[in-house]
């Protein structure tokens, strides 16, 4: 395997991507096909926060737009994406693969609390940490979380694994003309609204200068060949 060329990732992914065939609820094969994907690259000693979102299992805004209050849609959002962490992390330690999963919000009997030393100590001694409940506050995404993590956590590049191959114009699975780019600036992004990641993320890496890499997490070796060095998905940065 060829040498990484990042020796700390912050990897971000979408809930969707647990659902089963339903398109809800959390799937073992691909929670398990996650964690087989994620394995090469704990063993090649890179150090790794994952972050997962929670549109499996409930969407804030959503529930919001439903008529429910959004503080609370959005703390039970924050709940889902703890259960999705459990679970990831069962599967990751069922292969061999070191895991700690650490909470914004206090859940202690199933995870650690959120502390940032904490969690790059954890790296250092090798460890996968998974971070969940989001910022811990309402009115953020899975998305902004993960943008501050990386920087709280000194992380080189946010990965962030979807259903899409990078990064469009307009949607693909709508529109066969759709053109896809290889690199992007932060500004380009905001410019043309293209809705990567929410404008808060953005804006964080933008302001600290961490790369955002955008590929399919379902297309098989993609993430550790990102890891050693190719020119996968989409790149943004300056």
């Amino acid at each position: 395997m060829p040498e990484p060329v990042f020796s700390r990732i912050l990897l971000k992914l979408s809930g969707e991507v647990l659902a089963n065939k339903h398109g809800f609820g959390i799937d073992p094969e691909k929670v398990l096909y996650l964690a087989r994907e994620i394995e090469p690259v704990y063993k090649s000693n890179v150090n790794i926060g994952l972050i997962i979102g929670a549109g499996n299992i409930f969407r804030g805004m959503e529930a919001s737009a439903g008529g429910m209050d959004r503080v609370t849609g959005d703390y039970l959002g924050m709940l889902a994406t703890i259960m999705n962490a459990i679970a990831l992390q069962d599967a990751l330690e069922k292969i061999g693969c070191e895991t700690r999963t650490l909470s914004a919000i206090n859940v202690t009997q199933i995870a650690e609390p959120y502390i940032r030393r904490r969690a790059i100590r954890h790296m250092e001694k090798g460890r996968i940490v998974i971070i969940a409940g989001g910022t811990g506050n309402p009115f953020f995404t899975t998305d902004s979380a993960a943008a501050l993590r990386a920087n709280e956590l000194g992380s080189e590049i946010l990965l962030k694994g979807t259903k899409v191959d990078g990064v469009y114009d307009k949607d693909p699975y709508k529109y066969i003309d759709a053109k896809k780019y290889n690199e992007l600036s932060y500004n380009k992004v905001i410019q043309d609204d293209l809705r990567v990641m929410d404008m808060t993320a953005i804006t964080l890496c933008n302001e600290n200068n961490i790369p955002i890499k955008v590929f399919n997490i379902k297309s098989s070796g993609d993430l550790i060949d990102i890891i050693s060095g190719s020119n996968i998905g989409t790149t943004i940065g300056k």
